[in-house]
């Protein structure tokens, strides 16, 4: 199935992906599948099936969240982007029926989104992959917030952050940017001198979309 009508940003932290999403839904009049769309599905999840996204739904102490070592991390984040391809694929058909441009921030891979969308309807979106790990904590957004906090409580923070920092690291590799920047698809890389209304009609450009 190829979704006409959906326009999809994937990408690395912090490059603007859900504002982008937002806003050209806004702008367009469309319907905006923000980060982690897929959520409303959590609760009916089969742990059996969805072992990475039912991890954090029956996690009993949440220390065991940030105790793992990075490599348990880096595997663990993409089972979630597998588990998370299976269930928007689930939802987007529904959505995409309803007769408007759908606006997706994504986790579905590289090589699906080149089998289930137009090639001009995929935007990679870019950061600097050492701001996404040293910036992590810098958002004021509840789970950071949350997971640092944890951090905090360990009987030695410091090596505590050091090992969720190391997991970072490999989730944001150079090798992972690098695959997102070759893939073939419209890039755009974050600009700090950039504002938001340009970083905007970029994205229009590289979907083709009009002034509505």
């Amino acid at each position: 199935m190829v979704f006409e009508n959906a326009y999809f940003i994937t990408g690395t932290a912090y490059a603007g992906k859900s504002t982008m999403v937002r806003l050209l839904a806004e702008k367009h009049h469309g319907i905006a599948c923000e980060e982690n769309y897929h959520d409303a599905l959590l609760p009916g999840l089969d742990k059996e099936a969805f072992p990475c996204l039912t991890y954090t739904r029956d996690l009993e102490d949440w220390h065991d969240f940030i105790r793992r070592t990075p490599e348990a991390y880096e595997a663990w984040i993409d089972g979630v982007s597998l588990e998370c391809e299976t269930l928007e694929l689930q939802i987007l058909p529904d959505v995409c029926r309803r007769g408007k441009p759908v606006f997706v921030d994504t986790n579905i891979s590289l090589e699906t989104l080149g089998a289930i969308a137009p090639h001009g309807h995929v935007l990679i979106m870019l950061a600097d992959p050492q701001v996404s790990v040293s910036r992590f904590f810098e958002r004021p957004d509840r789970e950071k917030q949350f997971l640092y906090r944890l951090i905090m409580e360990e009987k030695d923070p410091e090596r505590a952050m050091d090992n969720y920092r190391r997991g970072l690291m490999r989730i944001n590799s150079q090798a992972r940017y690098d695959r997102f920047l070759h893939a073939g698809f419209n890039v755009i890389l974050r600009d700090e001198g950039r504002s938001i209304e340009q970083t905007l009609a970029l994205a229009e450009q590289a979907f083709g979309l009009s002034a509505p």
